[in-house]
């Protein structure tokens, strides 16, 4: 008897969780599109990173109904970010571990999302872990990238851009202060 490899691109969460199965490998980052869409592009010469991942299935026994269909989903890779403080680029890991909840139809993951702390997803006929992986690695993505510690201070030609227009500007209330000290005319 041979047994059967689950395909990630269209696997049968049912079957997967109900057999308690397990798939895992690595995929080069330049694979997740919209992922690479907020990245900074890659370097020259440079192989594309690896992001490592595995699935598990997993059915939790419910009193009184059918078996819950959960997956828990990691991933892991390094991204190429530009620091929103120093403006130059940085490498930032990024990590997923999620345990996601499946159930019948869209309206009830709606409902028992908002209601429970758990992730909960629509169960689909076949679920492509490329997609759902791409989905979380774009939102463990910061907010705002920075470094820790930029690694050279911003130069003077930038500051110095930024602050001349606040010191040429006039101060709001030098007209008031001027009216201020004319005499009234009545």
């Amino acid at each position: 008897m041979t047994e059967r490899v689950a395909d990630p691109h269209r696997l049968d969460l049912r079957r997967f969780a109900r057999d308690s199965s397990v798939l895992q490998g690595a995929w080069p980052q330049d694979r997740f599109v919209r992922l690479a869409a907020s990245l900074l592009p890659p370097l020259a010469d440079v192989p594309s990173p690896a992001v490592h991942w595995s699935v598990q299935g997993q059915q939790r026994a419910v009193h009184g109904s059918e078996p819950e269909v959960w997956l828990h989903i990691r991933g892991d890779t390094v991204v190429r970010l530009e620091c929103q403080r120093c403006l130059q680029p940085m490498n930032e890991a990024l990590r997923v571990d999620r345990h996601l909840r499946f159930v019948a139809g869209e309206d009830e993951a709606a409902r028992l999302d908002e209601e429970s702390d758990d992730d909960v997803l629509a169960l689909v006929a076949r679920l492509d872990v490329l997609d759902l992986l791409e989905d979380e690695l774009i939102l463990a993505l910061p907010l705002v990238p920075r470094h820790e510690n930029c690694p050279q201070p911003l130069d003077s030609a930038r500051e110095g851009s930024v602050t001349a227009p606040e010191e040429s500007r006039p101060h709001p209330f030098a007209a008031l202060a001027a009216l201020r000290g004319k005499p009234s005319g009545g």
